[in-house]
């Protein structure tokens, strides 16, 4: 397992993700944003909009993607 933060997400916050994929972190941050931005968390807004507009276009946001996975992959195991 690895993990990302927030933070390394492109979120304002310092919590973990962790995971054996960067697809595994990607989706643990999905529903971090998704859970603060509803439970009124106006900090995580930004990074929660940035998220659901790479789900939409996810072919204009493969350059995010493919540099997550590089950095994932260059973790070291925790």
């Amino acid at each position: 397992m690895k993990s990302m933060t927030c933070q390394d997400l492109g979120g304002p916050c310092s919590l973990a993700h962790r995971g054996d994929s960067a697809d595994d972190v990607i989706n643990a941050q999905d529903r971090h944003l998704k859970e603060l931005v509803k439970a009124g968390d106006d900090a995580h807004v930004p990074a929660r909009e940035d998220m659901k507009g790479r789900w939409r276009h996810p072919v204009k946001s493969l350059s995010w993607y493919n540099d997550v996975k590089k950095r994932f992959a260059a973790l070291p195991e925790d």
